[in-house]
């Protein structure tokens, strides 16, 4: 399926066109068939001589239904666009091809209309020369009749042509449809209709409301008034969703694969358009088919800093449309970045701006990663821009430039402390997002152990605290609970630090008071399971021919990490 909007001037002939092209009625509502004036947005299709369906998005014409123009245009990737053979080129005409290539659109055909009633030659001469200033310049020019059938043929036949130069969206994509219409429907429950720009829909999907942050269900599908399981972009689509009312939804909202989109607040865009005056500090971004007011922060000198009222979908690449309450002026933009830093410092817009001026506009993550230092690929994907390269643990993909200066960091770090840094502690005061970074990106003079980061050379033990250190480890090999209290370690010349260098080092660990080998839990088990179950403190005291100030806080470490089990009378069980 193709879908194309409408364009032009009130009373050229747009909607009669249509009627024309379907035999189907695009002014749907009472008030625009009684007055004969197209006023909301109508939808009909056809299909052209070689088989192709084409859904077209009716547009008003009049200055006043320029928001409602704008809303056909947004989702659309073509433009048939009106101009009466017996008129010319007129303003809305102008509006409506500006707010064409604001969005981006570059394929389609002029239609001179009312070929009946006038020589469409002067007419096509003068939409030739506006559209040669602009994206458009190179769509063909077809008069037609809506009377008398003139042209009909030829207009549905090089439309064709121009729609198979369309670029397909890609059905693996991310799916985004933007809402036109919500409503009630008997028997079905809410209905929304809009346009499927991108991905596919099912039956059975879920489906993400950025305005609302709610997550919904599909229950059915129609295109073109056909129930369907399944629906590809680009396609107008009826979406029946399930437990939602139908006016908590409205146009300009949307329905996107959940977690692949980011709801959008702020967002840095480049204007496309000469800017003859700046850019009002508050305006309205048209995207899709919403029209939501932000706040304008100028980032140089065509780069533009957007906070949005209303959350909407966005990608790096879109293109959105940008004018001030009220104002005909129509400027087109496109986003950069979805998911902007803040600007909080002093110079930071000057810096974002040197950071900007080297985007293109396109989906790429390397060049995101290069640019961010570090993403997530959670990240990436929901930016519009899929890494192709395996991350690190974490999901996480890492410049290379970053890269080395976390690994110089990590070694700074860890070589000029006075003792091993947990990793946590490295990742807090390197302020990194994620641990696993750390552990991801060790330089080669640091290692891991224990939990614990040291250089990869450890320092020496002084020869008498390493006789010391053999002389209690002896011990303990023969007696693995006899642990000595403070006053026999300071005998053997073991104080605090030597203690703890030595816990760091996987040598001993400490339980309560006491220093015991790091099996000693494992083995204290084996020996506590040979006893009757449930067994007592003093029981355990006996078999672990141990003190009380040892076997109390071993017990309840045992306890603590699932070996064994107290009982409410304090008995305990060895867990299998």
């Amino acid at each position: 399926m193709h879908v194309v909007a409408t364009a032009g001037h009130v009373d050229h002939g747009k909607s009669t066109l249509i009627r024309a092209l379907t035999g189907m009625e695009p002014d749907r509502l009472a008030a625009e068939q009684a007055r004969g004036m197209s006023i909301d947005l109508g939808f009909c299709w056809t299909t052209t001589p070689r088989g192709e369906t084409v859904a077209f998005v009716d547009v008003p014409g009049h200055e006043r239904y320029l928001g409602n123009a704008l809303a056909g245009v947004g989702p659309a990737p073509a433009l048939l666009l009106a101009v009466a053979a017996d008129e010319g080129w007129m303003p809305q005409a102008e509006e409506h091809l500006r707010a064409a290539e604001a969005f981006g659109i570059r394929h389609g055909v002029l239609a001179v209309t009312r070929a009946d009633l006038a020589d469409p030659a002067a007419a096509t001469a003068e939409a030739r020369a506006r559209l040669a200033r602009g994206a458009l310049r190179d769509v063909p020019a077809v008069a037609v009749s809506a009377v008398t059938g003139t042209g009909l043929d030829a207009l549905l036949s090089t439309l064709e042509d121009q729609l198979a130069a369309v670029t397909r969206p890609d059905p693996a994509a991310p799916a985004r449809l933007w809402v036109d219409r919500a409503f009630s429907a008997r028997g079905s429950g809410t209905v929304v209709t809009g346009t499927l720009t991108a991905g596919k829909l099912s039956v059975g999907d879920e489906a993400y409301v950025p305005r609302l942050d709610r997550t919904l269900r599909v229950r059915g599908l129609q295109s073109l008034g056909q129930a369907v399981d399944r629906v590809e972009a680009a396609a107008r689509v009826a979406v029946n969703l399930r437990n939602v009312p139908a006016d908590q939804l409205s146009r300009g909202d949307s329905l996107v694969a959940p977690g692949s989109w980011l709801a959008v607040t702020t967002v840095d865009v480049r204007r496309h358009d000469e800017p003859r005056h700046d850019m009002p500090r508050e305006i309205l971004v048209h995207a899709g088919t919403a029209a939501v007011a932000a706040t304008v922060r100028p980032l140089g000198t065509d780069a533009l800093r957007l906070t949005l009222a209303t959350p909407l979908p966005l990608h790096i690449g879109d293109r959105i449309a940008l004018r001030a309450p009220g104002s005909r002026h129509i400027a087109g933009a496109t986003v950069l970045d979805p998911a902007p830093p803040p600007l909080a410092r002093r110079g930071a817009a000057r810096q974002r701006s040197a950071e900007l001026a080297t985007a293109t506009g396109r989906p790429d993550a390397a060049a995101e990663v290069e640019r961010r230092g570090l993403a997530q690929g959670s990240l990436l994907r929901a930016l519009g821009a899929p890494p192709a390269t395996a991350p690190l643990p974490g999901d996480w993909h890492v410049s290379a430039a970053r890269a080395t200066e976390i690994r110089e960091a990590i070694h700074e770090l860890v070589a000029g402390a006075p003792a091993p840094l947990a990793a946590e502690a490295v990742r807090h005061r390197l302020g990194l997002p994620d641990v696993r970074l750390v552990k991801a990106l060790l330089p080669d003079t640091v290692r891991s152990r224990a939990g614990l980061l040291e250089p990869s050379v450890a320092p020496p033990v002084p020869p008498a605290t390493r006789a010391a250190l053999d002389e209690l480890l002896a011990r303990l090999a023969d007696s693995p609970f006899d642990a000595p209290d403070t006053a026999e370690l300071e005998r053997l010349g073991l104080d605090r630090a030597a203690l703890d260098a030595a816990v760091r080092r996987g040598e001993l660990i400490r339980i309560g008071p006491a220093h015991l080998l790091p099996d000693a839990p494992e083995r204290a088990a084996a020996t506590l399971r040979t006893l009757p179950q449930p067994f007592t403190a003093s029981a355990a005291r006996t078999a672990l021919r141990s003190s009380r100030r040892v076997v109390i806080p071993l017990l309840e470490h045992l306890d603590q990490n699932d070996l064994t089990k107290c009982l409410p009378d304090h008995r305990r069980v060895v867990r299998d």
